[in-house]
This record gives C-alpha cells, sequence and structure tokens, in this order.
C-alpha cells in the first residue's frame, strides 16, 4: 500500500518486508499543539517536495506523530548490541518510528513520537535540546561531505519530558538510505536466528552492495565481501572525522551504519582546542571514545560485524581477510584529507615528508592547545596571501611554528608539489557547530525563537563560504563553553 501526504506518495519502507522477526508495528503517540522548530527546504527540495509541503499542517501532525495516513504501518526495529565495549543484549529503536520511504526510496524516522516495545521503559520522547542537535549537526557533517544521516526538521511541543531537568518534547524527522546497524547482524546472530541472519545480509546486499553478489574476492563469498565494503566505507567515514575533529561519544555497535553513515548524534562535539585524548561524553567516564580513540573503536565494531556474520561467512579466515582492508584504508584514507587540508594538489599521492609533516603539526597544536578549525582556516588565509601572523600568533612556541612553517615550505618545494590554495579554503571549514553555538540556539528556541537555529542551519549547509556579519560564528568559544557537559541524554 502507498499513502498520500499532500499529494505526495509515500511507500512502505523496503525493510518492512522482511517480516516481523525485524521489526514490530507500533502506533506513535501523539503531542499537544505541536508547532515547527525548523525546516529545511534544502533537503526537501532535494528528496522531490516543494516549500509548501513543509508548511502543511496536516505534515505538521504527521511528522509530529499525531497522524498516520492511511496505507502506512509504522514500524520499530530490534536489534542488539556492544554498548562501552560490553554485550547490552536485546536494545532497539526505543524512540523511533520508521514511517515510511520517499519515490526515491529515502526512507524516513519520527525520533521521539513515543513508546515502543523497545524503549526499556524509556518514555520514548525526544527533547527540544537534543532534536535541535541532532538536526544541525547532521546537516553541519553533511555539508563538510561526510556520510551521514540526515534531517528533514524538528516539530516541538510544550508537553513536559523528564531528563536531568524538566524539559519540553520534540520530534526530529531523520532521512536515511537505510537505518540498519551493525546492531541488528549482532541481534540475529547472538540468538541463533542464522536464516533470519542470512536474509538480513542479502538484503543489504541486494540493495545497497550488489557488487558483493558478483565479487570475486573471497572465493565469491558475498558476506565476506560485504564485510570489506562495509569496513571500507567506515574507514572512509572515520578519517573524515577526524580530519575535522569530529568526536562522534558514542560508538557503540548498535550506532554504526552498515553504510557507513555517521548516525545517532548524542553527545557529539567538535574539537575547540585540539587536544587528541579529548573525552566529549561526560558519561564515558574511562574515555573510550576519545577522539583519538575512534579509529581502534571503529575497527573494534567492524570486528564484531564479523563474528555476527561468520554463521554465514562460514570460514574465519575469509573473514578475518576481510576486516584486514580497514587498516590500510583508514591511514590512507586520513593522510589523503589530510593532504588536502595543506592544499596539496593530488591529495591521494603521497610522498616522503607527509606524514611527518601532520604528525609535527598535530603535536604543536596540542602542546599549545591551539583551536583546531581555527588553525587549518587562517592557514588557508595564509597560503591565499595574508600574513603568517594570523597563524603564528596562535603559537606559544612560536620558534617551533616557524619551523614547521619551513618544513610545510621545503616539502612543497623538494617534491615540486603544486600548492592549491584555493582548495585549502574549500577543504578548512569557516563554519563547524561548536557547542557552545548550539548551547546558544536552544536557549533561544526554548523561548520560541527559532533565528538562531535558522541562521546556524544556512551556515552549517555551506560551511566553507564567506556570509557578511557572520563573523562571531567563526570565532574562538567563550569561556564559559568550557563547562558545557553533554551526556548520553543529550
Amino acid at each position: 500500500m502507498t499513502a498520500q501526504i499532500h499529494g505526495i506518495t509515500i511507500h512502505p519502507t523496503k525493510y518492512s518486508t522482511l517480516g516481523c522477526a525485524f521489526q514490530t508495528p507500533v502506533q506513535p503517540q501523539a503531542l499537544p499543539v505541536p508547532y515547527w522548530v525548523c525546516r529545511n527546504a534544502a533537503l526537501a527540495r532535494e528528496i522531490g517536495l516543494n516549500d509548501e509541503w513543509l508548511s502543511n499542517q496536516e505534515l505538521l501532525e504527521t511528522l509530529t506523530g499525531n497522524h498516520v495516513p492511511t496505507g502506512l504501518q509504522p514500524t520499530a526495529s530490534v536489534y542488539s548490541g556492544h554498548q562501552f565495549g560490553q554485550w547490552a543484549g536485546q536494545l532497539g529503536d526505543g524512540r523511533a518510528l520508521s514511517l515510511g520511504q520517499f519515490e526515491n526510496g529515502i526512507e524516513f524516522q519520527l525520533k521521539g513520537a513515543g513508546r515502543t516495545p523497545y524503549s526499556r521503559g524509556g518514555d520514548g520522547r525526544a527533547v527540544l535540546r537534543s532534536s535541535i542537535r541532532e538536526f544541525l549537526c547532521s546537516e553541519a557533517m553533511h555539508g563538510l561531505g561526510i556520510a551521514t544521516t540526515r534531517a528533514l526538521c524538528v516539530t516541538g511541543s510544550d508537553a513536559p519530558v523528564y531528563r536531568e531537568t524538566l524539559e519540553s518534547a520534540a520530534v526530529v524527522t531523520r532521512t536515511s538510505p537505510s537505518f540498519i546497524r551493525f546492531g541488528q547482524f549482532e541481534h540475529f546472530s547472538h540468538n541463533n536466528m542464522h536464516a533470519e541472519l542470512k536474509q538480513l545480509a542479502d538484503f543489504v546486499v541486494d540493495n545497497f552492495y550488489p557488487e558483493c553478489r558478483d565479487s570475486a574476492n573471497y572465493a565469491g563469498n558475498p558476506y565476506a565481501a560485504l564485510l570489506e565494503a562495509v569496513s571500507l566505507r567506515t574507514a572512509e567515514m572515520v578519517a573524515k572525522w577526524q580530519a575535522v575533529g569530529f568526536c562522534h561519544g558514542v560508538m557503540n555497535t548498535d550506532n554504526m551504519s552498515i553504510l557507513g553513515l555517521t548516525l545517532d548524534y548524542g553527545p557529539f562535539q567538535f574539537l575547540d582546542a585540539f587536544n587528541p585524548d579529548h573525552i566529549c561524553n561526560h558519561t564515558d567516564s574511562l574515555g573510550r571514545y576519545a577522539y583519538n580513540k575512534q579509529p581502534n573503536v571503529a575497527y573494534w565494531n567492524l570486528f564484531c560485524l564479523g563474528q555476527a556474520l561468520l554463521p554465514i561467512i562460514e570460514d574465519q579466515e575469509l573473514a578475518l581477510a576481510a576486516l584486514e582492508p580497514y587498516k590500510t584504508a583508514f591511514p590512507n584514507a586520513l593522510m589523503t584529507q589530510m593532504r588536502t587540508k595543506l592544499g596539496f594538489a593530488n591529495p591521494s599521492e603521497a610522498f616522503e615528508g607527509d606524514r611527518a609533516l601532520v604528525e609535527t603539526i598535530q603535536k604543536l597544536l596540542a602542546q599549545d592547545k591551539v583551536d583546531y578549525t581555527l588553525f587549518w582556516r587562517n592557514l588557508s588565509e595564509v597560503m591565499n596571501g595574508k600574513s603568517v601572523d594570523l597563524v603564528r600568533d596562535m603559537f606559544i612556541d612560536r620558534a617551533a611554528f616557524d619551523a614547521w612553517m619551513l618544513q610545510y615550505s621545503e616539502l612543497l618545494r623538494q617534491q615540486i608539489r603544486r600548492l592549491e590554495p584555493y582548495l585549502m579554503l574549500k577543504n578548512n571549514p569557516k563554519y563547524v557547530l561548536r557547542n557552545y553555538l548550539g548551547e546558544q540556539a536552544i536557549r533561544q528556541a526554548k523561548l520560541k525563537d527559532f533565528s538562531e537555529v535558522e541562521t546556524l542551519l544556512k551556515l552549517l549547509q555551506a560551511p566553507y563560504e564567506e556570509y557578511p556579519n557572520c563573523e562571531r560564528f567563526a570565532g574562538l568559544p567563550p569561556d564559559w563553553a568550557a563547562d558545557i557537559e553533554i551526556s548520553c541524554s543529550s
């Protein structure tokens, strides 16, 4: 069956055809007097919707969970997973409902529309604060060219929701080609449901990795080929995280996308002062998901996925071989990203001295606690003709910085490498979603003033551009920003 919303055809998700072992039908719970908080007109147009579609009252009610169009059956998916390195058992969509998919195959979910069979005692709600953070950060990541789920809108209600304090309810509508996680595979494997495990793997291969079906690698085993393909996508995603200074904060296996997308925005952060050991999640007392540990955690999660797939790969050596490419793909992808940030033409081409150049500047940035985003943007400006003092003055140890700049110049000269300074400005963002910017927008939104959210959305969707009268969004964070604490409820 299909449904119509303001003239737009909505289909049941392809995932819903897998059957009752994979998801449970559930009805959203209504919220009183919903209102629009923020709408993503750019994404609406990309998926074939006009601007009028996002101002329709029927749609407001639908995307708040107050109305389910005839022909659609919302579902919540079951999955399991490892959380903070420990097996957590059955989890599932505790506050997310898959509602359908658009004509182009993009699925959409309501996050915060009430309890599901997998809420585990929770209320199934999202609050305004966390919904705005997810809305803005998913679009910020997309603007940075990093694979991610995306957000169509946030709706709000004055209905009370209790977290650490009393807050108001909200629902974020997020979109993705698929929301399948590593945890889905773990769920069926752990419970010895091998027929369902194979059914899920076949679904993913046939819909998203068809090349794995015909792969000559791994003795023609499509599931080992799938594991390698997911590993390579994950390596590319995490390399881009590291290059822009993004901390995910809660890289549990149930928060890892089978498509290599950034998934589930909770206690995330973009680095301010560069600190490789930075922990953005106040709940992460042991620092498992610190910034510099993310690459290894991603591999650990992929190893868990490999274990889950082993009953259908049926060969441990094949599974291990399919994971091996991550170990070279990640560092290679990261160095490509860093050469791009340095403005080197042909950034995928390695030269002697590249890695030492990157490692040296990272040590200096950490030593002097230099703002990560500002350093790279200012370096881009310097290489485009501005005074070197724009960057030099960011360091306490200026002699060490001068030595690094000489090393940088010598590398360019010795390797006869062409510098692409204009491209530096297109690859080192001026705007990222710093925690304090999100906090300021949230404070205003709680007063029903959504103008700061709208401004941030515009800047973050094109973060490399210059905007008049927006310098305040691109400067150093204020002192009070250091006191912001983000936890798993954020």
